[in-house]
């Protein structure tokens, strides 16, 4: 199992960056050239929803990103240092409604993108989770 984790300020040009990188790790992974678009999509979408959160919370630590390749799945996990305030029924952390409905719409995108995505929260803030299937190649001998 190889895992790259990157983490970047809370800066909305540092998330084509990390789009770029987990495009270049899935296709390592063998996720299918026809998904590497919606995977680029789902984490441009929940890298700037985490970049979002940091600004109108206040939060100064960096946005997380996990790519993890496992034989038949390749795993992103997107985490913010905001915690339960990302949780997709909470209300924003500023109360305004206009940021509760763009973090629903982001929301919404990324579970166009993906079939399978879990958004929730661990010791370090909220994370969102998605995978996508592995092409397998068999190895002739």
């Amino acid at each position: 199992m190889a895992t790259v984790e990157l983490r970047f300020s809370a800066l909305p040009e540092h998330v084509r960056t990390a789009r770029l990188v987990a495009a270049a790790v899935a296709r390592r992974a063998g996720v299918d050239e026809s998904v590497l678009d919606e995977v680029r999509l789902a984490v441009g979408e929940a890298c700037s929803r985490a970049v979002g959160l940091h600004h109108r919370s206040g939060v100064e630590e960096p946005v997380r990103v996990t790519l993890v390749e496992q034989e038949k799945r390749f795993f992103i996990e997107v985490g913010d240092g905001v915690g339960h305030e990302s949780a997709p029924d909470a209300p924003a952390a500023s109360g305004d409604a206009d940021d509760s409905t763009e973090d629903a719409m982001g929301l919404a995108v990324i579970s166009g993108l993906v079939d399978d995505l879990a958004v929730g929260s661990d010791d370090l803030g909220g994370v969102i989770r998605m995978s996508w299937p592995v092409a397998v190649h068999e190895v002739a001998v």
